[in-house]
């Protein structure tokens, strides 16, 4: 239930986003549900991956070149989705960035529900 409940909340930040972002289009709400799907499946499958693969780099730059590997996660979404797409990459870049801060406010209401 915990899953399904961030799933819901992910594709809800997605359509937010893709609203206010020039650069992103969702076309409907189930397409942001596939976005948000694909997204954790990438996330567990393809970035650990990219992370090994990448570590000097990761390590050379404290950590940062991990926003380039969420980028490049999210344009990989955007090529398996068919109703999203990020127009480049500095836009995925900006996405990822904010994907991130609103997964984090949404997910921190989520655990306050939890505490009660």
């Amino acid at each position: 239930m915990k899953t399904v409940l961030r799933m819901l909340l992910t594709a809800i930040a997605v359509v937010i986003i893709a609203k206010y972002l020039p650069g992103v289009e969702v076309t409907n709400f189930t397409n942001a549900m596939f976005v948000a799907i694909v997204l954790g499946f990438l996330r567990i499958t393809v970035q650990p991956i990219l992370v090994i693969l990448t570590l000097p780099a990761t390590i050379l730059t404290l950590g940062l070149f991990l926003l380039v590997i969420n980028a490049v996660i999210i344009m990989l979404a955007g090529y398996f989705v068919t109703g999203f797409s990020v127009s480049g990459f500095w836009t995925a870049l900006l996405f990822s960035i904010l994907l991130s801060m609103f997964q984090s406010i949404l997910f921190s209401f989520l655990k306050e529900k939890e505490q009660k």
